[in-house]
C-alpha cells in the first residue's frame, strides 16, 4: 500500500523477500520496475483501479 497525496493505492500479489530480523520487504529489480510502471500509470490517470475501503490511523508514542 502506498499513500499518494490523499489517495491510497494497493498493489496485490507482489513477490518480496522479507527480512527475518526486521520484517522489511525487499523486491527484485524486475518487481521494482513493474511497481514503478504501475505508479507512473496511476500518477498519469491511466490506471483503472477499483475502490477499496481504508481507514487511516496515526501512531502516537
Amino acid at each position: 500500500m502506498v499513500k499518494v497525496e490523499d489517495e491510497i493505492i494497493s498493489i496485490e500479489e507482489v513477490p518480496a523477500y522479507i527480512c527475518d530480523d526486521c520484517g522489511e520487504a525487499y523486491f527484485t529489480p524486475e518487481v521494482s520496475r513493474k511497481i514503478d510502471v504501475v505508479m507512473k500509470k496511476f500518477h498519469q490517470g491511466k490506471l483503472l483501479a477499483r475502490p477499496i475501503p481504508a481507514g487511516e490511523v496515526e501512531l502516537t508514542i
